[in-house]
């Protein structure tokens, strides 16, 4: 299911390619659907413990926390020779349209991978590493949506590019630092002052 798909992968490939019989199969698993769905709990369990690694890392801000995770994935995708991507993605492109149970399901994962980066975010904007322009959890939802949109685009170019785009311009805007913010604002006063100060007088 990784390397063809959803639909491209019957039960015949799945048991063949697990060297197993296919009535074990049928056995276990009500259908190609329910084993899909075994499958996405699966692989986001694994994916936990990936974002364990990088936002429990108490040697890092939590701003660093975010970057050090997408490197985390980086690292992983770029081993794949970045033809592949990520199951959730993939599988909610090509299959929830058409399965409500694969659909709930990725919606929940959704949300349970969405819930520790807002509270990374939230506590980075509390000690004033992230701007609080935005909500945190906008800011996570935002973050892994396009995340998954830079995934899908390193596919079609079997190349880090993309991802290396979105890293750069993520972290440079919508969770640039609240210091960035203020320079900024500063610059803006000065210079807007500036200008009002070589108006000629009336």
């Amino acid at each position: 299911m990784f390397r063809t798909g959803y639909h491209r992968a019957s039960v015949r490939d799945i048991c063949a390619a697990a060297g197993a019989p296919q009535g074990s199969f049928t056995n276990h698993f009500r259908s190609k659907e329910a084993f899909a769905a075994e499958v996405l709990e699966r692989y986001f369990n694994y994916l936990k413990g990936l974002i364990s690694e990088a936002l429990n890392d108490d040697t890092l801000t939590q701003r660093e926390r975010l970057k050090r995770y997408l490197d985390i994935i980086t690292g992983k995708l770029e081993r794949d020779r970045w033809k592949i991507g990520c199951l959730i993605g993939d599988f909610s492109l090509g299959a929830s349209s058409q399965s409500k149970l694969l659909r709930d399901r990725l919606d929940a994962i959704f949300q349970g991978w969405r819930a520790p980066f807002a509270s990374c975010i939230a506590a980075a904007q509390s000690a004033g590493e992230i701007d609080s322009q935005f909500n945190a959890t906008d800011l996570a939802e935002f973050l892994l949506a396009s995340w998954q949109g830079a995934i899908l685009r390193m596919k079609v170019e079997q190349g880090p590019a993309a991802l290396q785009r979105f890293k750069s311009i993520v972290f440079a805007t919508v969770l640039k630092s609240s210091a960035d913010t203020k320079t900024t604002t500063r610059k803006r006063v000065i210079s807007q002052a500036r200008r009002v100060s070589r108006r000629p007088a009336r």
